[in-house]
């Protein structure tokens, strides 16, 4: 793992009034370290499986397995699901280019598609474009009863049925086993077709399943390496386990004191701002995780994702001169003396001569690095996370270090990060008024 997080530019220390004080995040530190032992009883009674998934190989065949039979002589490979299930899926596929700016266009078959957003026209042009014959889809649902996936699928069956297609060959299904006494409409749905399932883990939810095989399958169709992605995440809870380390001194707790102290002084909206395309849906999976997991009992606080350079020049003017509500989050990688050098004359044809012999990466790094530094100048609390770099070890550290430190923040401010009792009722009335006609 090659992370290195800085909490200096968040400091009242160093700032000011404006930064989170020291006595505040020490003060934190000592919740947490209280709630990294909570961690570990946890793992020991097996009561938080999250904690010892990534050391687990015994579940990575059948995933491999899988991913070959979607992958054999597919063109396309459709992952329709919602949510946790679809967001950790997308966030590793970016590793392999999926949905980045020109590149993801010119990916090799199968090409990977998300339907994660329910949207009628959408969704039934994008049946009409698949050549289904060479398409596989894979349905997500951890409880099986997700409404939109199911609508899709079912949608899709159709399709394949009216193609004159077998479903069994075109299907395959993700979902928890089932359990006596409970239904698993996914599973009602496509068993009695013949289509094969993935167990989903019983004791991780959706939003923290991005090291499942919700998430680990999406990567292996692409050919990434999912023991990597597993490696990096056990480097992450590591020194948590080993339990002879002080708090601040394990970057995931030293995270969640910020996150916790900032909370408390009143900062209500929390940004993490990634530069490299590759990490745009983390961002995203990030907002999900956090808003969801913290957002209970009137406490929370706004997650808003950011990707860097481009949001320089949509967000960062009221960053910078709006309300001083916020505690920033940026990401960077190691780019230097990547990407196409910069022609000297042209630097100079252009005014810029301080272009010549530089690299995209050379500018990218340095509008990083400019961006904290200029939100720490005027008062805004900012964080800084480097990345050396970006490949499956690191983004698996990067997606297990943000779980832990949600986790932990949830715990020190007592609340459960795990559920979501909110959105029930917004599922519930939507099947109502879709089963009595009245949505309109």
């Amino acid at each position: 793992m090659s992370l290195r997080q800085s909490i200096e530019r968040a400091m009242g220390t160093n700032m000011g009034g404006a930064g989170i004080p020291k006595t505040a995040i020490e003060a934190a530190l000592s919740v947490t370290e209280t709630e990294l032992k909570r961690l570990r009883d946890e793992e020991r009674s097996g009561n938080l499986p999250l904690l010892s998934l990534p050391e687990d190989t015994a579940d990575l065949g059948p995933v491999e397995e899988a991913a070959r039979k979607l992958r054999d002589g597919a063109s396309d490979v459709v992952f329709l699901g919602t949510g946790g299930s679809s967001l950790g899926g997308q966030t590793l596929a970016q590793l392999a280019d999926y949905m980045i700016p020109g590149v993801g266009r010119f990916s090799r078959e199968p090409r990977v598609h998300f339907f994660d957003n329910l949207d009628p026209a959408t969704f039934g042009r994008a049946l009409e474009a698949l050549p289904l014959t060479t398409t596989r889809f894979a349905a997500i649902s951890k409880s099986g009863g997700t409404g939109e996936t199911l609508m899709q699928s079912m949608a899709v069956m159709s399709a394949l049925k009216d193609g004159g297609l077998t479903i069994a060959d075109h299907v395959i299904g993700l979902s928890e086993p089932r359990r006596d006494g409970t239904k698993n409409a996914l599973r009602d749905l496509l068993e009695p077709e013949g289509c094969a399932f993935l167990e989903h883990h019983t004791g991780i939810g959706g939003r923290y399943s991005a090291l499942t095989n919700v998430g680990l399958l999406p990567a292996a169709v692409l050919g990434l390496d999912i023991r990597a992605i597993r490696k990096g995440a056990a480097s992450v809870y590591a020194p948590i386990r080993a339990g002879d380390v002080a708090a601040g001194e394990i970057p995931v707790a030293l995270g969640a004191a910020l996150m916790t102290a900032a909370s408390l002084e009143g900062k209500a909206s929390v940004v993490t701002m990634a530069y490299a395309d590759k990490l745009e849906r983390f961002t995203r999976w990030w907002v999900q995780l956090w808003a969801e997991s913290l957002g209970k009992d009137g406490k929370g606080s706004q997650p808003i994702a950011a990707i860097g350079p481009v949001d320089q020049h949509s967000q960062l003017q009221l960053y910078l001169a709006g309300p001083n509500d916020k505690i920033f989050t940026v990401i960077t990688t190691d780019c230097l003396g990547k990407g196409p050098m910069i022609d000297k004359d042209l630097a100079e044809r252009a005014g810029e001569p301080g272009f010549a012999g530089k690299t995209i990466g050379d500018l990218v790094a340095a509008q990083g690095r400019a961006t904290a530094d200029t939100l720490a100048h005027n008062h805004r609390p900012t964080r800084t996370i480097h990345v050396d770099r970006l490949d499956e070890e690191n983004l698996g550290a990067l997606l297990m270090h943000f779980m832990l430190e949600t986790i932990l923040t949830g715990y020190a401010i007592g609340i459960d990060p795990f559920d979501q009792p909110a959105v029930e009722e917004g599922k519930v009335l939507a099947k109502k008024y879709l089963t009595e006609g009245t949505s309109a």
